[in-house]
């Protein structure tokens, strides 16, 4: 777990939009010659366009917290790739649905999708999988999304503490709500679990909005989703509370929350969400889409509103990208065997 934070620290360029009013997206990559472009009338180069609209899959359904991010993206995305975006839900199975679909798009430039990491290669290492980490070409991380520990606002436990106490003292009573199994929200929860020694019941529920609504609902006791999915929940009329977050320094828009560092509990974790191409997609399809959603991460509109949806946007160019799709195949083969033995 070290080793991919130590690796996530030197490949991330964040600009979060919590902790930084106004802060621009980072390490823009600069805009690659096009591989083998048409050549127009007069002979010259010619670099790939689109000529008709394009699908863009996510995997999880509409309000989710992936599929809010996908949107307000790809709405302000429009103006560089002058084409419309269509926004194509294709939940089910933990996310499975969509990134298969993605997988076996035709790679013509006209179908581009969003994944999240860990999950997609948590996914991809299942032995049914039809699909794997190189089944999609990288274009351009989006968000880097820090988990928290959240319960209802009644809930018996105002401190991270009381609530750690109470799992100890009622092993695997604690129903915990996730986005799947082994998907990053499950994960989450029990990073936490294993290090400070207790057990909770992880109840799967495919998808973030589906187990924030059994949370609210009562169904179970705690969840373990992103800040940015949480953020119109919480506050003085909200229905959740926050009781730590997995950061290095406390979130800006929730001062009074301690870290599970301060607590004792060295974890920093959260969720990355990239936009991806089907493999064998050409290079100058690549090139064309990492220059127009390179300038929509740095438009000011994209930034205000990801910052008013609580999103923290985290621009990494494909190759430091693929790089970190490589660590979390790695964490996920190697270290998340062992928190759920």
């Amino acid at each position: 777990m070290r080793k991919m934070l130590r690796l996530f620290a030197a490949l991330m360029v964040t600009a979060s939009l919590a902790g930084c009013a106004g802060g621009q997206a980072s390490e823009t990559p600069k805009a690659a010659p096009a591989g083998a472009q048409a050549e127009g009338e007069d002979g010259s180069a010619k670099a790939w366009k689109p000529e008709k609209d394009i699908n863009v899959i996510v995997a999880y359904k509409a309000g989710s917290g992936t599929d809010t991010g996908a949107r307000i993206l790809c709405s302000i995305a429009e103006k560089y790739v002058d084409r419309t975006l269509l926004i194509v839900n294709k939940e089910g199975a933990d996310g499975k649905i969509g990134y298969t679909e993605l997988a076996n798009a035709k790679p013509d430039g006209y179908t581009i999708g969003f994944i999240n990491l860990p999950t997609y290669v948590s996914l991809a290492q299942e032995p049914d999988s039809v699909f794997n980490k190189d089944s999609v070409t990288p274009i351009v991380n989006h968000l880097f999304e820090p988990s928290v520990v959240v319960v209802k606002k009644d809930a018996p436990w105002n401190t991270i503490e009381e609530f750690i106490d109470y799992c100890k003292a009622h092993p695997g009573e604690v129903k915990c709500s996730t986005n799947g199994v082994k998907a990053s929200n499950h994960i989450g929860i029990q990073l936490l679990a294993k290090k400070a020694g207790f057990e909770v019941s992880a109840i799967p529920y495919g998808g973030t909005a589906d187990q924030l609504l059994a949370l609210r609902q009562g169904e179970v006791e705690v969840s373990v989703p992103k800040a940015g999915d949480v953020a119109s929940l919480t506050g003085e009329n909200g229905e959740l509370k926050v009781l730590a977050s997995y950061t290095e320094q406390r979130l800006e828009d929730y001062p009074d929350v301690p870290t599970l560092k301060e607590k004792g509990y060295d974890l920093v974790y959260g969720s990355a969400r990239a936009l991806v191409a089907p493999a064998g997609t050409p290079q100058e399809v690549i090139d064309f889409y990492v220059d127009a959603f390179s300038k929509t991460m740095e438009d000011p509109e994209n930034i205000e509103k990801s910052k008013n949806a609580g999103l923290s946007l985290s621009l990494m160019s494909p190759e430091t990208l693929g790089e970190y799709i490589d660590e979390q195949d790695d964490f996920v083969k190697n270290t998340l065997p062992t928190l759920f033995d």
